[in-house]
């Protein structure tokens, strides 16, 4: 309340006064009572007989008085003016010298008085900046919104406002658009006074009150006049202050919930694409109906293979990002006081599990059963080329044989040529037997390949006749060939598989990660080449077999028709192997000797990286532990410890040239390729993560320790009590980490008189831990003890930022929110406001209350 001496002091008014409070006083009086579509023109006389003056008490004060006299006579209008009194008097406010009768009587000076008291009652008693309350609180404000502007200096409610930069200073803090504040000229007063005046009546709904030519031509302007106009820019910019404010806790909630709302809707998408996907996927895996070719069922398998490689692949990572998306949605609910998030029926990430589940089932069987039929159809076209390999050999033999026995060269042949011929057939008779085994493995596989009428069966039906023919025995060199054939044979294969492994293994490549790798190779190699000697020696010995073969033909001019018919391996390719072996030693010589130096070189780096690793490391976890120990221990102020904090930060951040290095030496080591490393027990991954821990928790902490200052300071809470809730902390922060276990924190609460149920403890750890981490920090022990929780929105907290926006009304009209809301956000209440039904409604009014509350899942949108 401003001193009384400062509402009345003295009534005798100085002429220029007088005419500004006349005009300030008539002009806010007006712009209150044309809320009710009237005003005054003659300040004196239009209250008189006190109708006027209870109406506009009414409006100002948003109360009823009591019923006015509607009589004409100087009784009642006495009568309304002492009502009017009254309830002035009744708000606390002391009326000295002031009547009814002088108010009636249409004395100006009084009348002034009485407006003037009004006035510091309902538009300036209730300003309160920093604890200083009506006029102070007032000036304190036009003080702290003016300071930054150059030439403005509000020291007082009479010169300092001269030259019209202080009212220009005020709009333009507020309403920086209206004014282009930089083009005012201390020395032009009237034209700044006239902008102020035409743009605060233009914009701001601010009706003139002041006339520039009369605060430029009095020496001290009237501090009332000026008060009264500064207050309407007080409460001008507080009422769009409030609404402000109120939209934008509307716009970030309404964002909270566009933003889950999108990932509801981005879920369900995904779901029912991921869903659909693989009900068509799954028919095409079971559908095990073979093809005929094995080329056909070659091209199932491929276009398996592109499924599993190409198409796949994305949805396994939609499936990761669906569960991903809908673990964070839940969270983002749960921490916004939001219900969980319940998708379609058939949607929940149980059902896409099983689905999944469902195609990796049908996925598996499917390619067993195309492996399957693959090596069925291998094995059918094996047996089909085997069968016609058998088929035609057998062809081949029997061709000319039928004719051979319907000879009847046997009855013109002497007794030495049927003995011949008998012989002959006898042979021959072998040879038939020899071909059954034949002729019934063709039958077995012409079975298995169900082949029925085969036209060459009957011709492995030959009949024989009682025909006696010779038979000529292979002369005896010819046996002895044979038997170095053969012996030839047995020898070659042997040594051509020894020599194929050989070169096998000397062009093998090899992928090595060590020294003692390297050196088992080459000892290996080593051990290989002292077997050359003894191979050689056997590759001599088989050419001297068919050295042999050759001396023979040539001293007894034998003929023989072909090659060696018990191998195709022949002295020429002996040879050419054994070139080959010889060329390839050397070069494996060389290729280990390389990769020795190579592995020296990497062994080289993994000893320059684990040496700085080794130090990095420890260092780092040295610095989490003095940080941890800084947080907890109570040395000195919070501002200390702000500046220790602050000087380990500045140490950590110049150490970053060290990490830097080390992350030189780990690129050369990964073009090494070199995935281990037993020098150290630090990979590169171990110390970026470290580091980024160390800043992030040196960061975390200083600004914990900020926010602990700001606790205090906003709380009033002493270094005391401060030190008391830290000891008290520590107390029950028994694995000493910095922050509380949740059992600890309810025998804390316990041990300070709390009755803890179960539901209750629960409720106050979901303000003090609302991540759910089990756990409670220092700052949230702090907020806890000194009762300040975090300002969650709530749907009542909504309703009352809709209610400012609505001025007051039980609902909203889609103007007012188009006014005062960004363009999507406004037409997304528009979209889901209901019709408001109330007996105040007009045509298109909202429902604002149901929708705030359908905000927080407690109804439906």
């Amino acid at each position: 309340m401003v001193p009384e001496d400062d509402w009345d002091r003295d009534l005798l008014l100085d002429p220029a006064w007088e005419k500004q409070q006349r005009k300030t006083f008539t002009a806010w009086c007006n712009s209150h009572l044309r809320k009710t579509g009237t005003q005054i023109e003659n300040i004196e006389e239009d209250f008189r007989d006190g109708l006027k003056l209870m109406l506009l008490l009414e409006v100002i004060s948003g109360e009823r008085l009591a019923k006015p006299e509607r009589g004409k006579m100087r009784v009642h209008k006495i009568s309304n003016v002492n009502k009017a009194l009254n309830f002035i008097a009744s708000k606390g406010v002391k009326l000295v010298s002031i009547g009814a009768e002088e108010i009636v009587d249409g004395n100006a000076k009084m009348t002034l008085g009485m407006i003037w008291t009004i006035i510091l009652r309902f538009a300036i008693q209730d300003i309160s900046v920093e604890e200083t309350s009506a006029k102070e609180g007032l000036l304190l404000w036009c003080q702290r919104k003016t300071a930054p502007y150059k030439n403005v200096n509000i020291q007082n409610f009479h010169i300092s406002w001269k030259d019209g930069l202080g009212f220009c200073a005020l709009i333009h803090r507020h309403r920086p658009e209206l004014i282009d504040y930089g083009k005012l000229r201390k020395d032009d007063p009237m034209t700044n006074l006239n902008t102020a005046f035409d743009v605060a009546e233009k914009y701001l709904d601010i009706p003139k009150m002041l006339d520039a030519e009369d605060i430029v031509g009095t020496a001290r302007p009237d501090e009332k006049a000026i008060m009264t106009y500064v207050s309407s820019f007080y409460h001008a910019f507080s009422g769009a202050q409030k609404a402000e404010t109120a939209a934008n806790r509307i716009c970030k909630v309404l964002a909270v919930n566009q933003e889950n709302e999108q990932l509801m809707e981005d879920y369900e998408r995904l779901a029912s694409d991921l869903l659909e996907w693989i009900r068509r996927t799954i028919p095409w895996l079971e559908n095990r109906l073979p093809e005929n070719t094995m080329q056909a069922m070659q091209q199932k398998l491929e276009d398996f293979r592109d499924y599993r490689r190409l198409h796949k692949p994305p949805k396994v990572q939609e499936k990761c990002q669906l569960e991903i998306n809908f673990n964070t949605l839940q969270t983002k609910l749960r921490l916004s006081n939001r219900p969980a998030f319940m998708p379609s029926e058939g949607k929940m990430v149980s059902d896409i599990n099983n689905a999944w589940g469902n195609l990796e089932g049908a996925e598996k069987g499917y390619e067993e059963w195309l492996l399957n039929e693959i090596r069925r159809l291998e094995r059918l076209d094996h047996l089909a080329e085997k069968f016609r390999q058998k088929a035609a050999i057998h062809e081949a033999w029997t061709e000319g044989k039928e004719e051979m026995l319907q000879k009847k060269d046997y009855e013109t042949a002497s007794l030495s040529e049927i003995k011949a011929l008998l012989k002959k057939h006898e042979a021959f008779e072998s040879d038939l037997a020899a071909h059954q085994d034949r002729v019934e493995q063709i039958a077995a596989i012409a079975q298995e390949l169900k082949i029925d009428n085969c036209d060459f069966f009957h011709q492995c039906r030959l009949s024989s006749r009682p025909v006696i023919l010779p038979l000529q025995r292979t002369e005896k060199l010819l046996e002895t060939i044979d038997q170095l054939y053969l012996e030839f044979a047995k020898r070659a294969a042997p040594f051509n598989n020894w020599m194929e492994g050989a070169m096998e293994d000397l062009q093998d490549t090899f992928i090595v990660h060590t020294i003692e790798e390297i050196k088992g190779l080459s000892t290996a190699h080593e051990q290989f080449k002292a077997t050359l000697p003894d191979a050689d020696k056997e590759r001599l010995a088989i050419l001297g077999i068919q050295n042999e073969i050759a001396k023979i033909v040539q001293t007894y001019h034998v003929n023989i028709a072909g090659s060696n018919p018990y191998t195709t391996i022949t002295p020429q390719e002996i040879n050419a192997k054994w070139d080959k072996v010889k060329q390839l030693v050397p070069q494996r010589d060389q290729a280990l000797i390389e990769e020795h130096t190579k592995q020296q070189n990497n062994e080289r780096l993994r000893v320059q990286f684990a040496n700085q690793a080794n130090i990095i490391g420890p260092w780092i976890q040295t610095k989490m532990g003095e940080i941890g120990r800084i947080s907890i221990e109570m040395h000195g102020t919070l501002e200390d410890q702000l500046t220790n904090l602050r000087q380990y930060e500045k140490s950590i951040v110049n150490y970053k040239p060290k990490i830097d290095q080390l992350e030189g030496d780990h690129q050369l080591i990964q073009e090494a390729l070199i995935f281990d490393n037993k020098h150290t027990k630090y990979t590169m991954e171990h110390i970026r993560v470290g580091w980024e821990q160390l800043l992030t928790t040196i960061a975390r902490t200083i600004n914990e320790i900020e926010n602990q200052i700001l606790t205090r300071d906003a709380k009033g809470i002493s270094q005391e009590q401060l030190n008391e809730f830290r000891a008290s902390f520590n107390h029950f922060d028994r694995k000493r980490t910095g922050i509380m276990e949740a059992e600890d924190f309810k025998t804390c609460l316990i041990s300070m008189g709390y009755n803890l149920g179960e539901n209750e403890f629960a409720r106050i750890m979901s303000i003090v831990d609302p991540n759910r981490m089990g756990s409670v920090t220092f700052q949230a022990f702090i907020d806890f003890m000194s009762r300040e929780t975090a300002d969650t929105d709530t749907a009542d907290q909504v309703m009352a930022s809709f209610k400012i926006l609505a001025g007051d009304k039980n609902y909203i009209l889609a103007d007012e929110l188009r006014r005062e809301l960004p363009p999507d956000q406004a037409d997304y209440c528009i979209a889901r406001m209901a019709p408001y039904t109330g007996p105040d409604g007009v045509p298109g009014a909202l429902d604002y209350m149901s929708f705030s509350t359908a905000l927080y899942g407690e109804s439906d949108l």
